[in-house]
């Protein structure tokens, strides 16, 4: 027996040496920032995945140049040990900011502890810390219906409630030289930007080469300027035009990456403000939806009744609040409810946020964010203070022993009634890894679960204390936060 467990152990250390001879895969970068993405601070958290494969007590190289040879006087170079867990991460500090309003390349590769190196992961991002100080002015325009010169679902392109930016168009192969995509907004609208969405994990179907067109009558078409683009190679695009007024808009596809042009959205934009809502006399809820569609992820607007009785709700896309809105309410919400969204950040056009992290930054009214919406009190101040985790903590798929435990750090009245250690159900593949000035942490797990703010009553909490389910310990919080916001109204 104890010569089998040798020859065991020995076959063990044989087939760990030789996994390790193959030395370390590339890491992925593809959490924060991912390709193309806008940050908007100059001295940015830069996350990646881990690599697999090679010896334990991996360190990683990083290189960031305004050139994408890495050959530039502007090369920086930093080493960084690996992360507990699946994500590592570089914060760029303020003595060593990175230069705004350039575009940066930057790459990755792990060094094991045998010193064999792994591949390059290589990626570029924009820097406009600028770009989410204030609301961007632009509300979306809908278009009727879409065609397109082949292929099948062209509605795919403009169904905005598809929250997880799953559905796609593709044109069919072998097709011509050049493809298209006709937008019918119904009547002549002006517009000033185009927002378009690819795979940003798969290549194939990318556009490399098109252009814009409109028209008022579908048949005499003329080139949009600023709408020519060409040698794309990118997922995601925001062209930004002159306004033109026009009824019908076309996308022609001279070029493309794979066997066949392919898009998951067409998004356009005008400038403008949005409505103000209707507010009732008695006190009530102002509710963000922060889905794709402008929804709450969970029923939080009926859970809001079930909790405070008194209290009525109103809800609002997240596209559609702003500073401008909050200051022509007519009656002013006792509190402001930021929802979750189950979309990754790194398909949507985060301009349309802006005027949320207005209200984050200067309401004067108590604010709650709840997963999501919780992530918006840190992205106000800078996008990639938060960032996927590289896993889903779904805690509605976990046997019980193994959900996510939540420690209480400090005291605070918002968490009264809720033990020092808590489960509550968990949604969400991204958290918050960066905080700003002001804020600190509530509860944290691996991660941070609870934040506030101290000169503001601003609180966000990465689980969900509105969902009903027999294991949620954290249901008061909600109800705290409701009852604390009233109190301060009626002073």
């Amino acid at each position: 027996m104890k010569k089998i467990i040798i020859s065991i152990l020995f076959l063990l250390c044989f087939l760990s040496a030789a996994i390790a001879s193959d030395g370390p895969g590339a890491p992925t970068l593809n959490t924060n920032p991912c390709l193309d993405v806008i940050v908007t601070r100059t001295t940015p958290l830069l996350s990646f995945k881990n690599a697999e494969g090679g010896s334990l007590s991996k360190t990683y190289e990083i290189e960031l140049d305004l050139s994408e040879s890495f050959t530039s006087p502007n090369l920086r170079k930093y080493n960084i040990p690996e992360n507990e867990g699946q994500v590592s991460s570089l914060q760029i500090e303020k003595g060593s900011a990175l230069i705004d309003g350039k575009r940066w390349s930057w790459r990755v590769r792990a060094v094991d502890a045998s010193g064999t190196k792994g591949q390059w992961a290589v990626s570029k991002f924009y820097i406009d810390s600028k770009s989410d100080d204030n609301y961007s002015g632009l509300q979306r325009v809908y278009p009727i219906s879409a065609k397109v010169s082949s292929g099948s679902n062209p509605e795919f392109l403009i169904d905005y409630s598809d929250a997880g930016l799953n559905s796609q168009w593709r044109a069919s192969p072998p097709g011509p030289k050049s493809e298209w995509i006709e937008l019918d907004l119904g009547d002549p609208k002006e517009i000033s930007r185009i927002w378009m969405l690819a795979d940003f994990e798969n290549k194939d179907g990318w556009l490399s080469n098109f252009h814009w067109l409109a028209s008022n009558d579908g048949v005499n078409w003329e080139k949009v300027n600023d709408a020519n683009i060409v040698n794309s190679n990118t997922y995601r695009n925001i062209i930004d035009i002159a306004p033109r007024k026009s009824r019908f808009w076309r996308l022609e596809i001279t070029k493309f990456t794979g066997y066949a042009p392919a898009l998951n959205e067409i998004m356009l934009f005008t400038q403008g403000q949005p409505e103000i809502p209707s507010t009732p006399t008695t006190p009530y809820v102002l509710v963000i939806g922060n889905q794709r569609n402008g929804f709450t992820f969970t029923r939080l607007k009926e859970r809001i009744a079930e909790l405070v009785p008194g209290l009525t709700v109103v809800q609002i896309p997240f596209w559609k609040a702003n500073m401008a809105v909050f200051k022509a309410l007519p009656n002013k919400p006792v509190a402001i409810i930021l929802s979750g969204n189950n979309a990754s950040y790194n398909e949507l056009p985060m301009f349309e946020y802006n005027g949320e992290y207005e209200l984050v930054r200067e309401a004067p009214t108590p604010i709650l964010g709840i997963c999501a919406g919780c992530q918006m009190n840190a992205f106000a101040y800078g996008y990639t203070r938060v960032h996927s985790m590289g896993w889903s903590d779904i805690s509605a798929m976990q046997r019980e022993q193994d959900r996510t435990k939540i420690n209480k750090k400090i005291k605070d009245p918002v968490f009264k009634n809720i033990p020092n250690q808590f489960i509550a159900p968990e949604v969400h593949g991204w958290a918050i890894y960066s905080l700003a000035e002001g804020y600190e942490v509530v509860a944290e797990s691996d991660y941070i679960q609870a934040i506030r703010r101290n000169d503001h009553m601003r609180y966000g909490v990465q689980f969900h204390p509105e969902i009903k389910v027999s294991y949620n310990q954290a249901i008061p919080v909600l109800k705290n936060f409701l009852k604390m916001a009233l109190e301060k109204a009626n002073k």
